[in-house]
């Protein structure tokens, strides 16, 4: 069965006219009633009754004739996805995002690039590090973003956004919620609401729970979820600092802030990426991560920022040198502000320099 074959018998059913069709499908009318007649042998019976002044179709004929409509629909759909594709009227891009993290620390990056690279498409897909890994090995996804990694491959690309920590959210009603800081004991009494497949709860178990298991109420896929059951008094979650809450429930930090997690961008090696890829992590390497931190934590930073030097550095997913202001002093955790991309903004980034 030929796709021609299948635009000519459909052209004779729509309108019941070989002549017609055969001018409708920009062919002689023999060769119309060539192809029909080859599509009749393939499929094994008589899709047409051709009368001198009458042709109708016959009870196969409507039978195939909606499933042979949908298929030079979808015909036609793939050839138009394939010429956008060639015009780079589409631009694909597949994020994979683990439990723990929110779309919301991709959301500018996605802005940031839609302005220079035109049709855009992006394609969000949640699920455990491991799964998205093989993913990205299988070509599914063209970046993740996960938290703590163990064990990668080695043809996977990690890349370190920022440090964050978890803390307790919970309702301004909660018995816990006046106080500045909530301790492990006083957590290992709370009901907790636990998001179902989160990737941290082994660690949250290990730091907070090793001794006892905690006491779990409800449990939910979706932080959403989650949030409205801490609202109305269910319980406590335990969420990372970065994760968008509803207005109405409270942010405190546990004692000693014992649980703590990177977060790591994630691409396959030895791939040519894609101008979304591309553009996408260069935007997520070199943003100022820094905005995830919340208010009085980024106040403490900024007040032990010590003297500023310039230095030079060349970043791998660049074809150029970047010129950059540190604060001195090595081996520690500090911003710094680069030029990239567009020369006329400039972007800020955490790092590490040893």
């Amino acid at each position: 069965m030929e796709l021609h074959q299948v635009r000519y018998f459909v052209a004779v059913a729509s309108t019941l006219n070989f002549t017609r069709a055969a001018e409708q499908c920009n062919v002689t009318q023999p060769a119309l009633t060539k192809g029909v007649q080859k599509l009749e042998y393939e499929l094994g019976g008589q899709l047409i009754h051709r009368e001198r002044l009458l042709t109708q179709l016959t009870e196969l004929g409507k039978e195939v004739l909606p499933m042979l409509e949908h298929t030079l629909a979808a015909a036609e759909a793939v050839r138009r996805r394939a010429q956008e594709y060639r015009q780079k009227e589409v631009a694909p891009l597949k994020i994979g995002l683990a439990p723990s993290i929110s779309v919301s620390l991709v959301l500018e990056p996605i802005a940031a690039i839609a302005k220079f690279v035109p049709g855009l498409r992006v394609e969000l897909r949640e699920g455990a590090t491991k799964k998205l890994v093989d993913l990205l090995l299988g070509g599914e996804i063209s970046a993740a973003v996960v938290g703590d990694v163990q064990d990668m491959p080695a043809r996977i690309d990690d890349w370190s956004l920022f440090e964050e920590r978890y803390v307790a959210v919970l309702a301004p009603t909660h018995q816990l919620a006046n106080r500045p800081s909530i301790g492990i004991d006083e957590l290992r009494e709370a009901t907790l609401l636990e998001r179902t497949g989160c990737d941290v709860a082994p660690k949250i178990r290990g730091k907070c729970f090793a001794e006892e298991p905690p006491h779990l109420g409800h449990s939910s896929e979706h932080d959403l979820h989650l949030q409205y059951m801490a609202a109305a008094g269910f319980g406590v979650i335990l969420a990372p600092e970065h994760m968008p809450r509803l207005p109405g429930l409270k942010t405190i930090p546990l004692e000693g802030d014992p649980i703590w997690r990177q977060v790591h961008l994630l691409a396959a090696q030895g791939r040519r990426y894609s101008h979304a890829l591309s553009a996408f992590l260069k935007v997520a390497r070199l943003r100022d991560w820094s905005a995830e931190i919340a208010p009085e934590r980024q106040a403490q930073n900024i007040a032990s920022v010590p003297a500023r030097e310039t230095v030079s550095f060349f970043d791998p997913a660049c074809t150029n040198r970047i010129n950059a202001s540190v604060p001195n002093g090595v081996g520690t955790r500090r911003r710094i502000t680069v030029s990239h991309l567009e020369p006329e903004q400039h972007r800020r980034v955490m790092c590490r320099l040893e």
